[in-house]
């Protein structure tokens, strides 16, 4: 049954205006502080990639000095002490896999103390979840569970901790790969201009780099990291497959494959571009037409669960108030 308080309260002129000023204050107030909120990450991304070009070019100068020793940067602070303890216990052959570089360098996150605190990350995190669940399922909590599904329940969070880092790692993956392929097509597209104009390949990488960070920051950066593997680097071949591996994307691949093409057979790499352009274009275009298609579906659920009930009130509800007063 409706009450009817409700409805006077709804419709009662002061409650309306002060959720109106509500909604303006909150409004108000996020408007100004997501500025605040929103992080520049484009110069952090450049000076990451400064560092890689350092490294190489240090790398570059060993390999002259026929030196086999590599290069590698100590970790400071809290990362220093999980070294030491993934060192100590060897966690490395315990828990890492042989792609586990490989997804921390699609995430963005390179070098080697990602790679140590990803590992120490895999083999805690299982005990720590386990630990909880045992302390809430026993002690805060009263469950009417037998000792069995509740150790079980425990197990279950051991499990969840194992794969929380990879699901983790994923999802920025995940973003990484939407922002860079938002933008490659503009970026082939300014490609082709500079290498049309009569700039190198390495050039025309750092000029779009530099156009392009406004709308990709993950794209400037991994353009700018293949300028600097080409100026470096003894085989450019290799420079393109690790542009290809960082990003993980067939678009990127099949443009790395057609400039290995090029730079082999001397092919027009003009032409190459283009085509690689118009493909990354239409598969962007496509990518958004699966998504509109998949919207009515998605939809459907939030309709039933919040639109068919405010329906209902409103054409139903004038018919059961009459009927409340006439009874």
């Amino acid at each position: 049954m409706f009450d009817i308080g409700v409805f006077d309260l709804l419709f009662d002129p002061r409650f309306v205006v002060t959720s109106i000023a509500a909604v303006a204050a909150f409004a108000t107030i996020l408007t100004l502080g997501m500025p605040l909120l929103d992080r520049d990450t484009l110069n952090q991304r450049l000076k990451a990639v400064s560092e890689r070009r350092e490294e190489l070019r240090a790398k570059h100068h060993a390999a002259l000095n026929a030196k086999r020793s590599a290069l590698r940067g100590e970790a400071v602070g809290s990362a220093r002490l999980v070294k030491n303890i993934v060192d100590r216990f060897n966690l490395a052959k315990l828990v890492a896999s042989e792609e586990s570089a490989d997804k921390l360098q699609r995430a963005g996150l390179r070098g080697p103390t990602p790679l140590v605190v990803f590992n120490f990350c895999r083999f805690v995190m299982p005990f720590v979840l386990f630990g909880a669940a045992l302390l809430y399922l026993f002690v805060i909590t009263n469950f009417h569970w037998t000792g069995m599904m509740k150790l079980a329940a425990s197990v279950a969070a051991a499990l969840v901790g194992y794969y929380a880092p990879d699901i983790f790692i994923s999802n920025i993956i995940a973003r990484r790969q939407e922002s860079i392929m938002r933008a490659f097509p503009d970026a082939l597209d300014l490609l082709l201009i500079c290498v049309e104009s009569g700039m190198s390949v390495e050039s025309g990488f750092a000029k779009v780099a530099t156009e392009i960070g406004t709308q990709s920051a993950e794209l400037a950066e991994e353009l700018a990291l293949a300028t600097a593997e080409l100026s470096y680097l003894p085989d450019r071949k290799q420079a393109f497959e690790n542009l290809a591996k960082r990003c993980g994307h067939q678009g990127v691949k099949a443009v790395a494959t057609a400039l290995n093409q090029a730079e082999r057979y001397g092919t027009p790499l003009g032409q190459a571009l283009r085509v690689c352009a118009q493909e990354n274009r239409e598969m962007r275009m496509a990518e958004a037409e699966k998504k509109a298609a998949s919207l009515p579906a998605k939809l459907t659920v939030p309709m039933i669960v919040f639109f068919l009930p405010c329906l209902f009130v409103v054409i139903m509800g004038p018919a059961i108030m009459k009927v409340m007063h006439m009874m």
